[in-house]
């Protein structure tokens, strides 16, 4: 699967976290789920990490599995 890429955040004044995706809202997190989400980042390995931990949080780290299931021949049954 590739490596996610394309996630930003930034750290509001009020605490919350806005995560983008390519310059598009991703999520918005806030109190608790936000400091953790902080913590998270904070300690990932390099922004290759940071990117899939912003991916897991926002809900977008499945794609790559799903554009690979489309083509396998058990999927293939109602198409031609």
């Amino acid at each position: 699967m590739p490596q996610p890429h394309g996630f930003s955040f930034e750290q509001r004044a009020d605490g919350s976290v806005a995560i983008t995706h390519r310059g598009r809202a991703a999520g918005t997190l806030r109190g608790g789920r936000a400091e953790k989400f902080l913590a998270e980042v904070g300690s990932g390995d390099g922004s290759g990490g940071a990117q899939l931990v912003m991916a897991r949080w926002t809900g977008a780290y499945k794609f790559g599995n799903e554009r690979a299931a489309r083509n396998h021949p058990r999927n293939q049954s109602g198409r031609r």
